[in-house]
């Protein structure tokens, strides 16, 4: 798959590595449209880009998500890879029971259920177009190893996971291309306004825009980023082991 000539939507890609990718696909001469919520953001994200295209949007509701396909369709029309990327993270206290859990954004709506909506939408158009075309999933070594902290953000990248394992089986023999990127935690975003802290197993948004950008002309479909190739490969006993380091 090149990493040049596209016309590629990136969801939440007005900061962290939704905006890394953005500005290194544009760079390398693709049409760059990136959605958000938040005006503030996307408008800053186009002062730096001034060549993207950018479109409010909240993947929770679903006629949002129906909107941005409609509008992407009829702007772009060459539209042939999709970075479902947009997410958000909270700590949730499982012992404090539902109203704990309901209070917030919709995590699973927005990691989860937007990228299966938006696979499933762009599947028939990307089907019948002359060239190659990609879905790109983002989810996280916290699949694998996931931080008791945020219990519904690790369960909807373990779902993305699978969910991309399936999508890549059924579009096989077809010109769709299915990439999953699986980076460990990314220390350069904000959680409640604050940077994520920075540890061993960290890694920047940049680094995980280069390796994607690397696998996609390279054809790795299980792109790694910082030790999660290792999570993977681990045995239950070493996977405990680390959940236990990491969450203590």
């Amino acid at each position: 798959m090149k990493a040049n000539g596209n016309t590629v939507l990136i969801t939440g890609g007005s900061t962290g590595i939704g905006f890394a990718l953005a500005s290194s696909l544009s760079g390398l001469g693709n049409k760059v449209i990136i959605c958000g919520r938040s005006e503030e953001k996307l408008h800053k994200a186009k002062e730096s880009i001034p060549e993207v295209e950018t479109r409010k949007c909240d993947l929770s509701n679903l006629s949002d998500v129906q909107s941005l396909v409609e509008w992407t369709t009829s702007h772009f029309p060459d539209l042939n890879l999709l970075v479902n990327n947009a997410g958000i993270q909270r700590y949730i206290d499982l012992k404090k029971g539902a109203q704990e859990l309901l209070s917030g954004g919709d995590e699973i709506a927005i990691n989860f259920r937007s990228q299966v909506i938006l696979s499933e939408y762009f599947i028939p158009i990307f089907a019948k177009i002359d060239r190659p075309a990609a879905i790109v999933n983002i989810s996280s070594g916290l699949a694998f190893v996931p931080l008791a902290r945020f219990p519904i953000y690790c369960a909807t990248k373990a779902a993305i996971h699978s969910f991309t394992m399936s999508l890549r089986r059924q579009l096989k023999n077809t010109n769709i291309r299915v990439f999953e990127v699986i980076p460990s935690t990314v220390y350069d975003t904000f959680l409640k306004g604050k940077p994520i802290e920075k540890t061993d197993y960290s890694v920047s948004s940049r680094e995980v825009a280069d390796a994607t950008i690397k696998g996609l002309e390279e054809e790795e479909y299980e792109i790694t980023v910082g030790p999660t190739n290792n999570w993977i490969k681990a045995s239950k006993s070493e996977l405990d082991s680390i959940f236990n380091n990491m969450n203590n």
